[in-house]
C-alpha cells in the first residue's frame, strides 16, 4: 500500500474536529486498557492496517499482554476477558457494523448492566472516534509500520 495524500498537511484544520472527539474519549475515565481494546477490536472489524499496528503497539504500552491481544478477534471463545469487556467488546461490534443490526435492546442491557449511563456515553464516543480514524486511514492510504508509542511514565 502507497500513502495517496497526507490530510494533515492539505487540511490540517480538518484533524482538530476529530482530535477533540478523540481527547473526550481519552479523558473520559474509560480504562485505558479497555480503550485500547476497543481501537483493536474495530481497527480488526475495519480491516486497518494502519490502525492495527499503532493500537496493538499502544496497547503493549499499557501493558496488556500478547495473549490478550492475539485472542482479541476471537473474544467470545477466550477465558481472557473480563464480562464488562466483553460488554464493551460486544457493543463495539456492534456500532462498528450498525448497518447490520444496529444496537440490540438486549446489547444495551447487557452494556448497562457494567457501565452506568454517561460511561455508554463514552463508549459510543470512543467507539465512533475510531471507527472515523480508521476511515480516513484506509481513505488515504496510511502506511503502518513506522508508529512508535509515545513513553509511558
Amino acid at each position: 500500500m502507497e500513502l495517496r495524500l497526507n490530510y494533515m498537511k492539505v487540511r490540517p484544520e480538518s484533524l482538530q474536529t476529530l482530535l477533540k472527539l478523540e481527547g473526550y474519549a481519552k479523558n473520559s475515565g474509560l480504562d485505558h486498557k479497555l480503550w485500547e481494546l476497543i481501537k483493536i477490536r474495530a481497527s480488526q472489524i475495519n480491516g486497518c492496517a494502519y490502525c492495527l499496528d499503532m493500537h496493538t503497539k499502544d496497547a503493549r504500552a499499557t501493558g496488556e499482554t500478547e495473549q490478550r491481544l492475539y485472542m482479541l478477534s476471537a473474544w467470545r471463545e477466550a477465558p481472557f476477558y473480563t464480562e464488562e469487556e466483553r460488554a464493551a467488546l460486544a457493543l463495539t461490534e456492534a456500532v462498528t457494523q450498525i448497518s447490520n443490526a444496529g444496537v440490540p435492546q438486549e446489547l444495551y442491557e447487557q452494556v448497562r448492566k457494567h457501565f452506568d449511563e454517561g460511561q455508554f456515553v463514552d463508549l459510543i464516543m470512543a467507539i465512533n472516534a475510531i471507527n472515523s480514524w480508521n476511515r480516513i486511514a484506509i481513505s488515504t492510504g496510511m502506511v503502518p509500520g513506522d508508529y512508535q508509542p509515545a513513553v509511558r511514565k
